[in-house]
């Protein structure tokens, strides 16, 4: 695992709680939410369960992102975005980021993640490569709506919501494939 921390170059926001009944901060995935898709045993690509509450005054929308900064890149890997979720809502539904994204609430829709899917992608670490970090965060925002285009990369949509971000909840997995 590097000491890589994705949020030390940008600016501090406020925090607020996200809690999960998938996983708990800190602890291992579920292989449930590894992924099938990479050939995982048991991984099923299924989208974790979150809550949250105590946002920021001013909340005007949410976006989630799934982000593994410990990926052999050079950039980490995207696993998972969801941009304009209202400011009403406060939970996604365990499988809410699947292929359909219908159990998502109205508005909200997911950007593709690193493999190219709009949905979300579970952990792969490659083999031997040690434990590798995830992490979960609720971004609060400003604005109603970040206005990427809904095939832009996750990276676009942190790029676009920098000035726009109130406050911030995180959770972090790990997980790690045996050599």
């Amino acid at each position: 695992m590097s000491t890589n921390n994705p949020f030390a170059r940008l600016p501090e926001t406020a925090s607020f709680t996200v809690t999960s009944t998938t996983v708990t901060d800190g602890a291992a995935w579920p292989v449930e939410q590894y992924s099938g898709l990479s050939g995982i045993p048991g991984g099923k690509d299924v989208s974790p369960q979150l809550s949250w509450s105590g946002a920021p005054e001013g909340t005007r929308s949410y976006a989630v992102t799934v982000y593994d900064p410990d990926a052999p890149t050079g950039s980490g890997f995207w696993h998972w975005a969801v941009a304009d979720i209202p400011a009403t809502v406060t939970e996604l539904l365990e499988g809410a980021g699947d292929d359909t994204g219908s159990s998502l609430p109205e508005g909200a829709f997911q950007l593709p993640n690193d493999a190219r899917m709009a949905r979300f992608i579970g952990a792969a670490p490659p083999a031997g490569h040690g434990p590798h970090r995830y992490f979960i965060v609720v971004h609060a925002l400003d604005v109603a709506t970040i206005g990427v285009d809904t095939e832009a990369t996750p990276a676009v949509l942190g790029f676009t919501m920098a000035g726009h971000i109130l406050g911030r909840a995180v959770l972090t997995a790990t997980a790690e494939t045996p050599a």
